[in-house]
């Protein structure tokens, strides 16, 4: 399948087999309780995100009115976001081998018709390092393109357990969720999807 895709792009179908996506599972919650759910919204127009989403790792991906950033702390709460994962810096290890540390989890909660539009992960200082995702419950229908928002694009399934690493020519590549799949896996209590997205934020020049 990668043969057809840029450079730096990898599908690693059922990394986590399902006694590990509970046990990451039963992380993320952890995750959730000490940092909940919020709705982000859109830079000067307000509307809001269809997808909740939280944090974990030293800096947190927010929006709001005021813009795309990463900052140290819960914009709701003001605490700071609790500890990444070892499984999730474990991956990071595996699949981003040569890179430095991430710094970054996003954690992103889709339920209904959520879904993610277009975009590029362009909102750090670095792009050496791949952004690695994984998925959990239902299976999304994601779409990738090139470096160009015009750039044709493909679709494909990504099922709970999948990880994705775009690196390489794929690092800036346009990427978003079209829909979910009710019912297509058990894993959550209820239907939806958690995607969780590990960024390495600034680079190892900033001092960091």
């Amino acid at each position: 399948m990668t043969n057809d895709f840029p450079e730096g792009f990898r599908l690693l179908p059922g990394y986590f087999d399902k006694q590990a996506q509970e046990a990451l599972l039963g992380e993320v919650r952890s995750v959730v309780r000490a940092a909940p759910l919020f709705t982000p919204v859109m830079p000067r127009t307000g509307k809001p995100f269809s997808v909740r989403m939280s944090n974990c790792g030293p800096l947190g991906w927010v929006s709001d009115v005021k813009g795309y950033r990463y900052q140290p702390h819960h914009p709701e709460t003001g605490e700071a976001w609790p500890e990444m994962p070892a499984v999730l810096k474990a991956l990071w290890a595996d699949v981003a081998r040569d890179a430095p540390p991430p710094e970054a989890c996003l954690i992103n909660y889709y339920e209904g018709k959520a879904r993610m539009g277009l975009h590029q992960d362009r909102d750090e200082d670095t792009f050496d390092a791949p952004v690695v995702s994984v998925s959990l419950g239902d299976t999304a229908v994601f779409r990738l393109g090139g470096t160009a928002r015009k750039a044709p694009t493909r679709s494909f399934r990504l099922s709970s357990g999948d990880v994705l690493v775009l690196g390489g020519a794929s690092r800036l590549a346009y990427h978003g969720v079209d829909r979910l799949i009710p019912g297509s896996s058990t894993l959550l209590s209820g239907a939806g999807r958690i995607n969780l997205t590990l960024r390495r934020v600034t680079s190892l020049e900033s001092g960091t």
